[in-house]
């Protein structure tokens, strides 16, 4: 979708691209910023886009200008200020979760989020910023069960089970995290980290198979997760 300069500030949608992701990753080449990318689902940005398009002219240049000067808390305030007049206009919830998110306010963020995903539980956007959200909250069962819960109502798509399963890696939970990571290269088999994923629960479960047909993936794929990935080769039995 093309939007114009005139209708909607360049730094805007900049900030909009930003928001469909609501972490900043350390590094693109390391396996949290590959996560990252992986979990911007085509057509995002447009979705985001044309909601906030509904909005007066005066609020997306406020939104802009805010974001410009990193006034996070100006714009939650501007995202509670139209909440109190429309509660069920849903992308002020994004903003709010967003702007919660840079201030590290992850619990807040989350609050934000599962506001969005009760209101709107068939756009996907909203659990996967929920999940990360409460992965970032140090919550990872809460985003387990969102997750599950977004499953259920709409059906996983590659990044839920990515996002699954790195849930469950943060509890060491790699018997469930293989199957996530598996059933997330089942649906898109360029995804990388999710093979990285599968790969390293492989070898803590000492599932040398596994293990090799994830490498060999990442390699074919020329990821620089692969040599990574080496390095937690599973030994001899």
């Amino acid at each position: 979708m093309s939007v114009s300069a005139r209708t909607l500030p360049g730094i805007a949608a900049q900030w909009l691209a930003a928001a469909a992701i609501v972490l900043a990753c350390a590094g693109c080449l390391t396996p949290q910023g590959m996560l990252a990318s992986a979990l911007i689902p085509d057509g995002t940005a447009s979705v985001l886009l044309s909601h906030l398009q509904q909005e007066e002219e005066g609020n997306r240049k406020l939104v802009a200008q805010l974001e410009a000067k990193k006034d996070w808390e100006g714009l939650v305030k501007l995202a509670d200020q139209n909440l109190k007049v429309d509660s069920h206009n849903t992308v002020w919830y994004l903003i709010a979760g967003y702007a919660h998110t840079q201030m590290g306010r992850h619990q807040r963020a989350a609050e934000s989020y599962t506001e969005f995903v009760r209101q709107s539980p068939d756009d996907p956007l909203g659990w996967k910023l929920l999940a990360q959200s409460l992965r970032d909250a140090k919550q990872p069962e809460r985003a387990i069960q969102a997750l599950n819960n977004s499953i259920r109502v709409r059906g996983g798509t590659a990044e839920t089970y990515l996002l699954l399963g790195e849930s469950y890696a943060d509890l060491n939970r790699d018997l469930p995290a293989a199957a996530a990571y598996r059933e997330a290269v089942k649906r898109n088999n360029e995804l990388a980290q999710a093979w990285f994923g599968l790969g390293r629960a492989s070898a803590r479960l000492n599932r040398r198979t596994d293990f090799d047909t994830a490498m060999k993936a990442l390699e074919n794929l020329k990821s620089p997760l692969a040599k990574e990935l080496a390095e937690l080769r599973p030994g001899p039995r």
